[in-house]
């Protein structure tokens, strides 16, 4: 991730890249809102980060105004590639966790992505305003994890804040400006731009579009954009603000508009002059967004959906969490799927395949709805994945096959037989094991030979009616059956679960 400094006079100092991880709700976006001084989290569906955002920002340290790159990361187990992405693109983690909650596995999962990629990270212990914060166990609960932070034996930067109310923020962005400096951060002004796609998204209005975190060089109207499977004449530029702007360089997130194909979040891309260079470039094509994946033709029960959403990281985050409501006995299967408006090829996919039409954050093309409309299809739409999850979570349990197991409750010997009225008998009997409850089916058996089957439509016990008999008592039953019982007949208690 770091580009040491070599003779180069085109080399000039990069701002930092800084990735901002940890659990849902432990303050990473209340914390980016503070230093940006905007309201982020009132804007997201829920209060939750659902997408990868990236966001530059001034920030004075010592004295002296540096910029600062962040990437906000959702926290939550369903955004597991999102953050893997992040960790890729950035020179410096934080790792956010709530002094008042302690580690949670997100933070653990974080934490993992942060060693594997070799990346210097910061503990951020946040919330130290609550009432039940406690910094001294969150740093005790990092060392089990092998976490050693400064003045604790280890080495590794931690800093103590409160993100709503800004307390122990400026000493962070200080140690940021600090690893940065270590780090030797620079770029190459004079170099094409290059670097990656963190989101990508398609609507009617704007078309396809692509953010982009600039590594090296400096991108510029005119050049051609392009990542593999797809390129972008540079018409127009839009910082992280939607400002357009001329040029943009190193460190910086930008979006670019009209990209040929979905761009594919993760790869990386590169700039041109030419747009036969560009064309070359794009040609290394992996798998698109947009590409359908069909039911494989294997044996068993399957729950299909059709799914359509506005951005790359949410498809992907929702597939993974649908795909984790597979059973035993169900499997949940991804007819097709795909960003941007749910149009008439996704209705008809779903009436061709029974599935369910799922949109997340879209709308429905009008000819899409009416179709859907005339074949009674129904669409359904959300804008938190919690609420998407959940409903389906109870749609798969609903559609899950159901089988029916018999369990022996108990076994009583018939003892006399008082009366036969046709197929009603009074007998009484001893619970041999178990237990015999009223109402329930029961098998005879004659010298344990299965005769005949029977229901019970009452029990007594020294004459005063029962709803269950133990094992060892003595009781009086009224049976239903068609075969007559004699003395010395056993009869099998037994229920039919349903699993």
């Amino acid at each position: 991730m770091t580009e040491k400094n070599t003779k180069n006079k085109n080399l000039v100092p990069r701002p930092p890249i800084v990735v901002v991880m940890g659990h849902i709700d432990h303050g990473k976006s209340t914390l980016l809102d503070y230093i940006r001084k905007t309201a982020t989290t009132e804007k997201e569906v829920g209060g939750i980060t659902q997408h990868l955002s990236a966001y530059e920002a001034v920030c004075e340290v010592a004295g002296e105004n540096r910029k600062i790159t962040f990437l906000d990361t959702p926290g939550h187990e369903a955004f597991f590639s999102i953050r893997e992405r992040g960790s890729k693109v950035a020179d410096i983690a934080l790792l956010i966790i709530s002094a008042e909650d302690g580690l949670k596995p997100q933070t653990i999962e974080a934490l993992n992505y942060i060693r594997k990629e070799n990346m210097p990270y910061i503990v951020v212990l946040n919330k130290i305003d609550k009432p039940s914060a406690n910094v001294d166990k969150v740093k005790q609960s990092l060392a089990e994890q092998e976490v050693l932070v400064e003045g604790w034996g280890g080495t590794v930067p931690v800093v103590a804040i409160s993100a709503k109310k800004g307390d122990g923020v400026s000493d962070l962005l200080e140690i940021i400006a600090l690893q940065a400096d270590v780090l030797e951060l620079v770029g190459d002004v004079a170099v094409k731009a290059s670097g990656f796609v963190i989101e990508s998204n398609m609507n009617p209005q704007q078309g396809v579009s692509g953010t982009l975190i600039i590594k090296n060089g400096t991108l510029k109207k005119g050049d051609y954009a392009a990542c593999e499977g797809s390129f972008v004449p540079i018409r127009a530029i839009q910082n992280f603000a939607g400002v357009q702007v001329e040029t943009a360089t190193f460190s910086s997130p930008i979006k670019l508009l009209g990209w040929s194909e979905v761009p594919r979040v993760g790869s990386q891309f590169q700039t041109f002059a030419s747009k036969q260079e560009a064309l070359l470039f794009a040609e290394k094509k992996e798998l698109a967004p947009e590409e359908v994946t069909q039911i494989e033709n294997n044996e068993g029960t399957f729950f299909p959906i059709v799914l359509k959403a506005d951005t790359v990281s949410s498809l992907e985050a929702i597939v993974y969490e649908l795909q984790k409501l597979s059973g035993l006995k169900i499997r949940v299967k991804i007819v097709s799927k795909g960003i941007g408006q749910i149009n008439e090829t996704d209705v008809r996919s779903a009436l061709t395949s029974k599935a369910r039409l799922i949109g997340f954050n879209v709308e429905t093309q009008k000819n899409a709805g009416s179709l859907a409309l005339r074949e009674n299809l129904s669409i359904k739409m959300y804008t938190l994945i919690y609420d998407l999850v959940d409903a389906m979570k109870k749609e798969v349990e609903e559609a899950t096959p159901q089988e029916t197991v018999e369990t022996i409750l108990g076994l009583a010997k018939i003892l006399r037989v008082f009366s036969t009225n046709k197929d009603k008998q009074v007998v009484g009997a001893r619970v041999e094991n178990g237990i015999i409850k009223s109402g329930g089916v029961v098998k005879i058996f004659r010298r344990e030979a299965q005769i005949g089957e029977g229901k019970i439509r009452e029990l007594q016990i020294q004459k005063i009616k029962a709803t269950e008999i133990n094992e060892g008592q003595e009781f009086g039953m009224m049976i239903e059956s068609k075969i007559e019982l004699v003395p010395s007949d056993t009869i099998q208690s037994v229920a039919l679960v349903r699993q």
